[in-house]
């Protein structure tokens, strides 16, 4: 018998979209001949995910999962809203969420976990893509943990317990009253998800995002024609809006209207029972930056008429 070589199973792999123990199953069936082991995996139904990698995945779900110290957040994506409404993809999801909480973020190490029914999550995915019959992927995944306090979460536009369209989590560093916190915690990832913030802090702000905005309030104010010492006051306060828009700490918090993040952190610390610290989120608004397909009917239609 034909030796099954790791090249062997990675080039069935992308032949059929197939998980790797399934590759390594039907190259033993077949004598490790690889058009017959393609064949062995569709007429098994594991190689019909190949034929729908290509089709834009850029609906599907967000998941949260949080528990005390730690909170997990993940987007797995799927081709259209219908898919978001079932029973078995919405349990995978949160199967996905709780695994990244136990495991970590990293993508390949979560694809490789294994699952109940003794697959990897990654073979789990490529038999639901099968049975469902959209592709599907694992986009991304972060966790947020503390080494005292809480990680809150928040799901906005849930479509059931811990699953919808934009999740948040903040990390609230505190020896102080638990409960208090995750309602503060709370409160600000509702803004989060509300506000969109890039960053955290002002000394979090990417340099390059930073001096492209400068670059552009400089050339806005030069062309008021107004003297240099002016125009570089009038960027130094655009510089500061910008900040109010982009950084967390800096915004206005959108329940009150009137008081920034950082203060409300800072007056929260007097109910709490001890001093608190913001020391991170993260905001997954599904889909955000996949370019979705934009189809022409019409123009489909007059080719298939031969216009």
């Amino acid at each position: 018998m034909a030796e099954i070589t790791a090249s062997l199973v990675k080039e069935l792999r992308e032949k059929t979209g197939a998980g790797m123990m399934d590759c390594k199953k039907a190259l033993a069936e077949t004598g490790a001949d690889i058009e017959a082991a393609v064949d062995w995996l569709r007429k098994k139904g594991l190689a019909a995910a190949a034929k729908k990698a290509g089709r834009v995945a850029a609906e599907g779900l967000v998941a949260v999962a949080a528990k005390g110290t730690a909170g997990a957040l993940v987007e797995i994506n799927a081709e259209t809203d219908f898919v978001a409404r079932n029973d078995q993809f919405q349990g995978f999801v949160k199967t996905v969420a709780e695994l990244a909480l136990a495991n970590g973020d990293n993508l390949d190490t979560l694809k490789a976990v294994k699952v109940p029914s003794g697959k990897t999550l990654e073979e789990e995915l490529t038999t639901l893509i099968s049975t469902i019959g959209e592709n599907m992927n694992f986009r991304r995944a972060k966790t947020l943990s503390v080494n005292q306090g809480v990680v809150a979460s928040y799901m906005h536009s849930a479509t059931a317990p811990g699953l919808g369209k934009i999740g948040v989590l903040v990390a609230l560093e505190s020896a102080g009253d638990a409960a208090k916190l995750t309602e503060l915690g709370k409160q600000i990832a509702m803004h989060v998800a509300a506000a969109n913030p890039q960053f955290l802090s002002v000394d979090s702000v990417d340099g390059a995002a930073l001096e492209r905005e400068r670059a552009v309030l400089t050339e806005q104010a030069a062309a008021s024609g107004k003297p240099a010492a002016v125009i570089e006051k009038m960027v130094e306060g655009r510089i500061r809006k910008y900040y109010e828009e982009v950084v967390l700490l800096e915004q206005v918090f959108v329940i009150d209207g009137e008081t920034k993040i950082s203060k409300v952190v800072e007056n929260a610390a007097k109910t709490i029972g001890a001093p608190v610290t913001l020391t991170g989120f993260v905001r997954f608004a599904l889909g955000e930056g996949i370019e979705k397909e934009q189809k022409d009917f019409a123009a489909e239609v007059a080719a298939q008429l031969g216009h």
